[in-house]
């Protein structure tokens, strides 16, 4: 996996506060991408919102080499308005919101006991089923491996242990996280 300088990473923050502004004032729209993040690719690129330290929304997209600032654009879109669990960021609510993006490494198919909470997020499944978690939800949680495998097959609508039965996949990347709270310069 690649790694993101400062000033990728601070682009990258502007372009998800100013897509995300810009589709709640808006709506969805194209957003400008700028030139000098344009040519970075990923495995995939997760935006979380939060406010006031909850969660106010987290939409992500896993795909084979896709231009970073895409992902980054279209999941801010996304965290804001189309999250199920809550309702679409209100303009009043967006100088609360704090921009969390996870630029994720490449998914590799991982036995169970090579999982390492807090190291690696994970995709679990099976059939038309499949759960992501994110690299820091388990330590957010305090979850060791065992528990973070079961709630990733939570999050697919499967039994719990379902990470014992062959039929289940499960892979694990890394993430580059970083927020506004970690840049001074981002603009809000």
């Amino acid at each position: 996996m690649f790694l993101l300088d400062n000033h990728e990473k601070l682009l990258l923050l502007t372009l998800a506060r100013r897509t995300m502004t810009t589709a709640v004032l808006s709506g969805p729209s194209a957003e400008e991408l700028p030139p000098e993040i344009t040519t970075l690719e990923c495995a995939g690129a997760f935006v979380t919102l939060r406010r006031g330290g909850r969660l106010r929304g987290c939409i992500g997209q896993i795909a084979l080499k896709q231009p970073t600032a895409e992902l980054v654009a279209y999941s801010a879109r996304a965290a804001a308005l189309e999250d199920p669990r809550f309702e679409p960021v209100r303009v009043d609510e967006l100088a609360e919101i704090e921009i969390e993006l996870s630029i994720l490494s490449p998914p590799e198919v991982v036995a169970p006991e090579q999982v390492k909470a807090g190291r690696h997020g994970l995709i679990v499944s099976r059939g038309s089923r499949r759960g992501v978690l994110l690299p820091q939800v388990a330590t957010e949680h305090r979850w060791g491996s065992l528990r973070l495998l079961e709630e990733t097959c939570a999050k697919a609508g499967l039994e719990r242990d379902a990470w014992t039965d062959p039929e289940t996949q499960i892979f694990a990347f890394t993430a580059q996280v970083f927020s506004e709270s970690e840049s001074s310069e981002t603009p809000r």
